[in-house]
């Protein structure tokens, strides 16, 4: 299998796909990431140079620990990506999916608090249409920790996981990789530390009988 996760920035990935990444290294499948956005483009006053290059090295770091094959870095600007032509960002993933032969994708949830999330869910999607020689067969969405617990209470919004994927073997080797993001790991009860990820795939795991699990919605799968 050739495996794609997109996430609108360094850590999302980690967040909401760092067990079954490892799982599908260890299973000798390419797991390939695509960071789509560079915080310096999009807010420059908030994010130095610096900043971006810290957690660009924190993310190749992690992903060495949990086999990806080849990380993208792209430049569109966060966290204003609503401003970006959203066919552009849908051009370079189509690109993407065709350069590597990508059949399966995850994306971020469409729901979540922060609207660069839903920007690349949409632009995935736009990008996985099932036409001219499409390869893209299975779409999923991932969750992030302190984006999309914190969206409206809305039916809309609400992420409603139907598929599970279980990580115990792969838990140890998940919270390695998100320490790694020193720069983007707080201090509990927040969301973004190593205790609320924790917490998550064990309540994940619960609800299908395993001691971790991460959990995901099936957008479509073409068998």
């Amino acid at each position: 299998m050739n495996i794609l996760i997109v996430a609108p920035h360094a850590d999302d990935e980690i967040l909401g796909c760092g067990g079954i990444m490892a799982k599908y290294g260890a299973q000798n499948h390419n797991v390939f990431v695509a960071i789509m956005t560079n915080a310096h483009f999009g807010a420059p006053e908030l994010f130095s140079v610096d900043n971006v290059r810290t957690v660009r090295q924190e993310a190749k770091q992690a992903h060495i620990i949990l086999g990806v094959k080849e990380t993208f870095f792209y430049d569109f600007p966060a966290p204003r990506l609503e401003t970006t032509a959203s066919y552009q960002i849908s051009n370079e993933l189509n690109n993407l999916f065709k350069k590597l032969s990508i059949d399966t994708i995850y994306l971020p949830h469409r729901g979540d608090i922060h609207k660069d999330h839903a920007v690349i869910f949409c632009a995935g999607l736009v990008a996985a249409r099932p036409i001219t020689n499409y390869t893209v067969k299975n779409i999923y969405t991932y969750e992030t920790l302190s984006e999309t617990e914190w969206a409206a209470p809305f039916g809309s919004d609400v992420f409603i996981p139907n598929v599970f994927e279980e990580i115990t073997e792969y838990f140890t080797q998940k919270l390695e990789a998100m320490n790694c993001f020193k720069s983007q790991l707080k201090s509990f009860p927040h969301s973004r530390s190593i205790e609320s990820i924790e917490s998550l795939a064990k309540t994940r795991g619960v609800a299908v009988g395993y001691p971790f699990a991460e959990a995901f919605a099936l957008i479509r799968s073409i068998r």
